[in-house]
């Protein structure tokens, strides 16, 4: 009887045989089947009833045994290696015949090992594939051992599934870790994973489906990686897959992700595919699992769903239901790594409103676009847009309105911005594109006309359409910059032309004259050296006494802001304020004079002019903001000067203008105590009805009135009709631009206005004023108002005196 020892591991078998069947006569002594007076005529024939026996070593090894005749190729197989073959047992008289169930890549290699080792002192160690549709695929190695008689070479069987499993199991690992662990997008590694799944595994075609929202925010799963096998015709299963959009809970893919648990499909029928594709592409069974994970706050969040599809029926063996955890697992983390690097990349590239390009990014794509097209000869255009009228839409509808009108132009921007552009907002209601690359001026004036009539259609805020424009400025690569400075700066001031010109326009840097370059250039300049100034202290006050009709009592100061450059120059308030009312830094400045004046105004009472008023000039984009009273009485109080010592003096074009806005900031002010005084009143062609409605407590004649007088008839007239309708409405008249001994006599006659002009006195400085004025102490301890009518009306004595009256 033959005694084997086996030793199995997942690279090499090492067989130890000790043969003791065999006497001197070659006779087969443990086989009590064998008539011993009638040997076999054929050394087989010796063979065949020991393949019949089943060895317990064989059992309990899982291993078979075989014999060749090297030269009919007439092959024995035991029970045992039968059934591992999955064919009968005993004399084939075919090789081939045994090999019915092998994978038909590895008959012929196997065959060929066969035909070697019929060759003298030829071996045969050869691993192949069985398949079988119950139990799936199986691993088995024929190995050749010495022979033991003449003419047939003998062997082994072993099945070495687990082992191939095992290996399977850790290549998969590691491709699969390779391909994730490293990628900065899913799209490059899923595709390789799902093809290492069916290529160690043994499936057909494998896909990843992905969980999407719509705009209506529906969730659907969508394929968006797939391979197949190239040997079966499985495409048209692809297409049909990749055209296909599935609801959570519907069909295979749709429950899986919907419940989060894997599950089988045993025919290419059943309607859960979603597939007609199915029925003809010879795939039977198919397998799917869910690729999610917990997010930090335990809820978990699913990707989507790994499916894969085989020839064969559900495999009793397969192992993919064995790895899928894993699988789904390492998909899973990375998927959740790469989510966690998008969401890092949009908070430092993406704009959170409008979901465009940010400024430093967009600031990073421009200067990748001069660099390539540097290299590459190219052209490309900037568009520097700003749109029109938004601020009022922010004052009267409030921000959320505004933001809502912000988003749906970002999202009218990119759908214009041609393939390869970039769309990106610079701030506030500032957008830009990044069109490259460019042939001609045309296309970018093209670009233009598109922004321009997507500005002007109606944005749907609530109930109402609201309706803006907008300004456009283009610079072009490299004619206006090679850097993108240059290129933003110039569009930048081509965008400024298109303000000054009308607005609702676009401009070509190129076309500029050099005198509207320079204006632009300057304005630019100035306006980023007044964001210096702030920072660096150049703003400094002077202030303006403002007296009665005699010119012999000072009733109230105007604060005048002044800027002294570094470099000692004076810029005139006509130069910078504009600019700053234009770059939004008037608010700022504004309030910076308010604090400033609130605390010069405190060292003046503490100067002996305890009723001394102020008067401050107000920028109109402060006036729309309903928390002015609190800030400014907050301010006052700081300060510990009292509301009423504290005039606040608004252009009539800026009241009318928002007068919904403004009046009831007015009236909340009027309450607190504050003055308010209409500015170059006349000018801002405001209605009576309107001007009824106002809670004011002066009016100040605009200077282009003054200066006609006495001798223009029609500044004359308009002069009598203010003080008339003063005295009616019981205001306080301030004369401003007196700067003559005429002027001055002819609003004498109006009784008791009060007068402001070079003539009486000029700007000067704080100090200046302390030292020029004196205090009457007579009038401080009648505690007189200067702003008081009926004080005014009866007032005999001097309050403060100036030294030339």
């Amino acid at each position: 009887m033959h005694g084997l020892k086996v030793a199995n591991s997942s690279e090499n078998i090492h067989i130890s045989i000790a043969i003791t069947t065999m006497q001197d006569d070659d006779t087969l002594v443990s086989d009590k089947s064998l008539d011993k007076k009638n040997p076999p005529t054929h050394p087989l024939q010796s063979v065949q009833a020991l393949a019949k026996f089943v060895d317990p070593a064989e059992k309990a090894v899982s291993f078979g045994r075989w014999w060749l005749d090297v030269t009919t190729s007439q092959l024995v197989l035991s029970t045992i290696a039968a059934d591992l073959l999955d064919v009968t047992a005993g004399l084939h008289l075919e090789p081939e015949s045994c090999f019915t169930q092998v994978v038909p890549d590895d008959v012929l290699t196997l065959m060929a090992a066969l035909e070697q080792t019929c060759a003298p002192g030829g071996t045969v160690d050869c691993e192949f594939r069985v398949l079988n549709e119950l139990d799936g695929m199986r691993w088995l190695r024929m190995l050749s051992l010495p022979r033991i008689m003449p003419g047939i070479q003998n062997g082994i069987m072993i099945n070495i599934t687990a082992s191939r499993h095992a290996a399977m199991r850790e290549r998969l690992g590691f491709e699969s870790t390779q391909y994730l662990v490293g990628t900065q997008t899913l799209d490059e590694a899923m595709t390789r994973v799902i093809q290492s799944v069916c290529e160690n595994l043994g499936w057909e075609w494998g896909a990843f489906w992905a969980a999407e929202t719509d705009q209506a925010d529906n969730t659907f799963l969508a394929c968006k990686h797939y391979w197949h096998d190239p040997a079966y015709a499985l495409s048209s299963l692809t297409r049909e897959s990749c055209a296909l959009r599935i609801a959570p809970g519907n069909g295979l893919v749709g429950h899986v992700w919907h419940t989060g648990q894997p599950r089988w499909i045993e025919t290419s029928n059943d309607p859960a595919l979603l597939r007609s594709s199915f029925k003809d592409s010879g795939l039977l069974s198919g397998y799917a699992f869910p690729v999610s994970y917990l997010m930090a706050d335990g809820k978990r969040h699913s990707p989507g769903v790994l499916e894969f599809f085989s020839s064969l029926s559900r495999q009793r063996e397969a192992q993919l239901p064995n790895l899928s955890a894993a699988i789904g697992a390492l998909v899973a983390q990375t998927v959740q790594r790469l989510e966690q690097t998008e969401t890092i990349r949009r908070m430092t590239q993406i704009d959170d409103m409008t979901d465009l390009a940010n400024r430093s990014h967009f600031h990073h794509l421009l200067s990748c676009a001069c660099t390539e097209a540097a290299a590459k000869g190219a052209s490309f255009g900037l568009l520097y847009i700003d749109l029109d009228r938004f601020k009022p839409i922010n004052d009267a509808f409030g921000h959320d309105a505004g933001n809502l009108v912000l988003c749906e132009f970002a999202q009218r921007l990119r759908r214009l911005a041609p393939p390869g552009s970039h769309a990106g907002r610079l701030g506030g209601d500032e957008f830009a594109i990044l069109s490259q690359p460019i042939t001609s001026l045309e296309q970018l004036n093209t670009l233009a006309n598109a922004v321009l009539a997507a500005a002007c259609q109606p944005f749907h805020v609530g109930d109402c359409d609201l309706a803006i424009s907008a300004s456009i400025g283009i610079s072009v690569f490299p004619e206006n910059g090679v850097t993108t400075p240059e290129l933003l700066r110039n569009a930048d001031a081509a965008m400024y032309r298109s303000k000054n010109n009308g607005r609702n326009l676009h401009s070509f840097y190129s076309c500029m004259t050099p005198t509207a370059q320079a204006t632009i250039m300057r304005q630019l300049t100035l306006e980023v050296a007044l964001l210096h100034a702030l920072h660096d202290n150049e703003f400094f006050l002077e202030y303006q006494p403002v007296f009665d009709s005699f010119g012999e009592r000072m009733l109230a100061v105007e604060a005048l802001i002044r800027w002294r450059r570094a470099d000692g120059e004076i810029v005139r308030p006509d130069v910078f304020i504009p600019i700053a009312e234009q770059s939004r830094l008037i608010v700022q400045i504004g309030r910076w004079v308010l604090k400033q004046t609130c605390n010069d105004l405190a060292t003046i009472h503490r100067a002996g002019f305890a009723e001394l008023q102020v008067n401050v000039n107000m920028a109109a984009p402060e006036f729309t903001n309903p928390d002015l009273p609190n800030q400014l009485l907050a301010v006052t109080h700081a300060a510990g000067i009292s509301p009423n010592h504290l005039c606040l003096e608004l252009t009539e074009g800026m009241v009318m203008q928002q007068a919904e806005t403004v009046i009831p900031i007015m009236g909340n002010l009027r309450s607190l105590g504050f003055h308010i005084s209409l500015d170059d009143f006349g000018m801002g062609h405001s209605s009576l009805s309107r001007l009824k409605e106002l809670p004011i407590s002066s009016l100040k004649i605009d200077r282009s009135f003054v200066s006609g007088l006495p001798n223009e008839c029609g500044d004359c007239a308009i002069v009598r009709t203010i003080f008339d309708l003063g005295h009616h409405m019981h205001l306080q008249i301030i004369a401003e631009g007196v700067e003559n001994d005429a002027q001055l006599g002819y609003l004498r006659q109006f009784g008791y206005p009060m007068m402001q002009g070079f003539l009486l006195g000029r700007p000067m400085p704080l100090a200046a004023l302390l030292t020029l004025f004196k205090p009457d102490p007579v009038a401080c301890r009648e505690n007189r108002n200067p702003y008081s009518v009926q004080n005014q009306e009866n007032q005999e004595s001097t309050l403060w005196t100036h030294p030339t009256h």
